[in-house]
């Protein structure tokens, strides 16, 4: 069997795959040596994405309402009921949103019929939530989207700056490359962030800005930059009066420490993401660090520049085509000179005439009723959105949503009158476009399941079913990619980069075999103008009501809104249920205890989380994940929390700093159940669910009496009680003697460990105490918490190992091969040495 090149479904850093189909939906995933973006490296998400490929829970067929229709019912109802709003109510009752899970010609596609055909520039995308603020700085310095540099510079940086960005655990990839930095020439490390992260911990430097500190922290930076001769007065202008502090709240030692780096290393590297981005001041936070690198002339050489990192696999493909309202198409705007040429190009006269609705704007005008028409294509803003109860409203009352996607009951699909199952990864075909502007192919490894069908096909099939036939005669997606490359024509007559015309007469077989490549060269904007942007730190204000400060984000294992990653049960031991992190003052003042639940409440919303006390976290401030749905838990919703607040410039989210409370959250029982087969949990103060090799183990509490019945399948029962300690256990087992459920539930004492009687599932085995206590009768050796999912180490193994003498990370991984596959637990091997250390240290004293 061959291996087929393809390119990740994750992150922004475009990991290079080869796979080998072993099966009708099984595949073997490594990753690729000659793909430049990783060089054949993963992380645990990609690593584990054969977890992933199955059918379960797919959408296989066009639905509509609850019914199953052909194909041409589906797209006729779309394109009548598209065609009947704009009649009614003008093209500006129409709205698409989109995602940067889409491959670059299903967004071409999409743009091309809303903007071109439509006639109304209100499509956006899921990169408003993550990558806007990044655009809109780029535009401002730049005069177009660019990304300055190139991952060969993170080789050749002596000095990287990471702001608001988990590397180790959002691009752990990205961090590999910088380790390696480090161990081959000494490249320092700076992490900015409020947090305490894994990234942060490996840092030789931990900046702990304050929430929104970024823009007061980067404008004193520069004056100190300037103070000691690093700037010339040109690109030095008299700076705008800093708020809130003069330097984002840093202590006043390690801003001292920070500035020394930076003047000492001027081949400097800054990387920003989401921590920077998702800000109400995000736009600025881009200018304040494009600034320092422009004064202090470190950009377009080799080793230094601003880097914008993105979070999706494509989201820079869709900013490329003009996947978000503000731009038109090819990086061009909405000057009457780039709109006549869009339109001689698309050969329409329908061309929108101006920007269209940001995210949080488009979904208002859907709750208002000015948007009738919503057709959401592989994302689930139900969940993803800010302010996400709200977005729920909003869907509720639209009177058309169209949903596309690979699942037939995200939160969203729930809204959607008309339901179109989409291609899956595996299954796609065509380009996306990573953090570098690398272009690499993502290849389809199985025949499409069902009746899905690629997005650019459906929205062409609309397109033509609306009378716009002659604009969507495509036959293949290599027709899609020369039309869009052939675009770029007009991107270059307007002064821009974005050239890809040499590909626009391509053949198929050439499309077929097209190599990763990056337009615009290593250091595009060399001897092109760029722009000192003046920028003023701004805060949010305070509010009594809710003392604290909320910061949302992404576990390591875990993917957006879990509909894939969710699926695997390796990548799901890492973070099994969504915890509120919160420092142990702040935990004590709130009356919320470690392990137990406590409820986050905001402006906004409300959500229930697991409680983790950690000093990791700074005072005033908590943390709480975004990827937890309606499917699985009754709680964890992190943006059901954060406002509707957006930066001014981009229009992104504030997700990272909003005013809330905590409190507890009690139960007068607590339970777990394993269960090979789904279950629907009602009436519970908490529930949530995450996979296991053959089947699900839910964390329960509840304060009526437990509802055994509805929880467990029919089958043989063992049992035991304990009235005095609230203490009841149940092992189901089927017709064959294998052993289907279990369900354990105390009132006042411990519960079991859950791994071992969860492995048990789906065996005959067991001996029935050993189901009812939840372990062997020979005790199995205690592995500990999790640590590296890729060979299954847990923490006591590894300390077991450093007491045997691994004294560093690599010793570790010689010594049990823990961090030695995709290198992502490599932050909390180190932690536990540290930790060991410290406490050797200690005993010695």
């Amino acid at each position: 069997m061959k291996d087929i090149r393809t390119t990740c479904a994750y992150c922004g850093v475009g990991c290079g795959i080869r796979a080998t189909v072993t099966g009708p939906r099984s595949v073997t995933i490594k990753g690729d040596a000659d793909h430049p973006a990783n060089f054949g490296k993963l992380c645990s998400k990609g690593a584990h994405l054969g977890e992933t490929v199955g059918l379960e829970g797919r959408l296989l067929h066009p639905m509509i309402g609850d019914a199953q229709v052909g194909w041409d019912t589906a797209l006729v109802a779309v394109a009548d009921k598209m065609r009947d709003c704009i009649a009614r109510h003008g093209p500006d009752s129409v709205a698409f949103y989109v995602s940067g899970q889409l491959l670059t010609e299903d967004y071409y596609a999409a743009n091309k019929l809303m903007k071109g055909f439509v006639g109304s520039a209100n499509i956006d995308t899921n990169s408003r939530l993550c990558m806007a603020s990044a655009v809109a700085a780029h535009n401002r310095a730049f005069d177009e989207d660019i990304v300055p540099v190139t991952y060969d510079d993170l080789d050749e940086a002596d000095l990287i700056l990471l702001v608001g960005s988990n590397t180790a655990w959002c691009h752990p990839v990205i961090w590999q490359r910088i380790e390696a930095a480090r161990e081959a020439r000494g490249t320092r490390i700076v992490v900015i962030d409020p947090r305490r992260t894994e990234t942060a911990e490996q840092a030789d430097l931990h900046v702990a800005v304050a929430p929104d500190g970024d823009v007061a922290l980067f404008n004193a930076l520069l004056d100190e930059m300037a103070a000691r001769g690093l700037v010339t007065e040109q690109a030095h202008p008299q700076p705008l009066p800093q708020a809130g502090g003069e330097n984002g709240g840093v202590d006043p030692e390690v801003f001292t420490a920070l500035a020394d780096l930076v003047a000492a290393h001027p081949k400097m590297v800054t990387v920003f993401s989401m921590g920077a981005n998702q800000s109400v001041a995000g736009t600025d936070k881009g200018n304040a660090i494009i600034n320092l690198h422009i004064a202090t002339g470190r950009i377009n050489a080799a080793g230094m520049g601003p880097f914008s990192m993105t979070g999706q696999p494509n989201a820079m493909g869709g900013r490329e085509v003009g996947g978000l309202a503000n731009m038109l198409a090819c990086h061009l705007g909405f000057s009457e000179a780039e709109r006549a040429d869009v339109a001689a190009f698309w050969q329409t006269d329908t061309l929108c005439a101006a920007p269209g609705l940001k995210a949080v704007d488009l979904f208002r005008a859907v709750h208002e009723g000015r948007i009738k028409f919503l057709w959401v294509m592989a994302t689930n803003p139900a969940v993803s959105m800010p302010d996400a109860g709200f977005v729920r409203e909003a869907l509720a009352r639209c009177e058309t949503v169209v949903v596309s996607d690979v699942i037939a009951d995200t939160d969203t699909a729930k809204f959607a009158q008309i339901r179109l199952p989409a291609l899956g990864w595996g299954e796609k075909d065509g380009t996306v476009t990573n953090s570098e502007r690398r272009i690499s192919r993502q290849r389809a490894l199985f025949a499409a399941p069902g009746e899905a069908r690629a997005d650019w096909a459906i929205i062409a099939d609309v397109a033509t079913r609306m009378g716009y036939d002659a604009a969507f005669a495509w036959k293949s997606v290599a027709d899609v990619f020369r039309e869009y490359a052939a675009m770029t024509a007009l991107a270059v007559k307007h002064g821009k980069v974005l050239d890809l015309t040499a590909l626009a007469r391509i053949s198929d077989v050439e499309f077929e075999t097209l190599a990763p490549f990056i337009w615009g060269g290593r250091h595009p904007m060399a001897g092109r103008e760029m722009r000192h942007v003046p920028v003023q730190a701004r805060t949010r204000s305070a509010d009594p009501a809710y003392p604290l400060r909320l910061n949302t984000g992404r576990y390591r294992d875990q993917w957006h809104t879990m509909t894939r990653t969710g699926l695997s049960p390796t990548l799901s031991q890492h973070r099994r249920e969504p915890l509120l992190e919160v420092h142990p003052v702040d935990a004590v003042a709130a009356g919320v205890v470690h392990g137990a639940l406590a409820q986050v409440v905001t402006a906004s919303g409300q959500s229930t989380f697991r409680v983790c006390v950690t000093d990791a976290q700074a005072r005033g401030q908590v943390f709480v994940p975004m990827h937890w749905t309606d499917a699985l838990a009754s709680g964890g919703r992190g943006n059901l929390l954060p406002d509707q607040a957006v930066d001014p410039v981009s229009g992104q989210p504030g997700f990272k700093n909003n005013a809330c409370r905590i409190a507890p959250v009690t139960s007068e029982w607590r339970a777990f159940l394993v269960s090979a087969h789904d279950v629907s949990p009602v009436g519970l103060v908490w529930w949530s669910k995450s996979r296991v090799t053959g089947g699900w183990l839910y964390e329960l509490a509840g304060n009526d009496a437990v509802d055994a019945d509805a929880l467990l399948p029919e089958g043989d029962r063992v049992e035991a009680v304990d009235l005095g300690r609230g203490m009841r256990r149940v092992a189901v087992l089927d017709a064959a003697g294998r052993f289907v459920a279990g369900l354990y539930v105390t009132r006042s004492g411990q519960l079991p460990e859950r791994d071992w009687i969860a492995a048990q599932l789906g065996q005959a085995t067991a001996l029935a105490p050993e189901m009812l206590a939840a372990r062997p009768s020979t005790p199995a050796p205690d592995r500990g918490a999790m640590v590296c999912i890729c060979h299954g180490i847990g923490e006591k193994q590894i300390l077991a190992a450093v007491h045997d003498g691994a004294g560093t990370v690599a010793a570790v991984g010689k010594a049990c091969a823990a961090g030695t596959n995709c290198g992502s637990c490599r932050p909390a091997i180190a932690r536990l040495l540290r930790a060991w250390d410290e406490e050797l240290l200690e005993v010695a004293q």
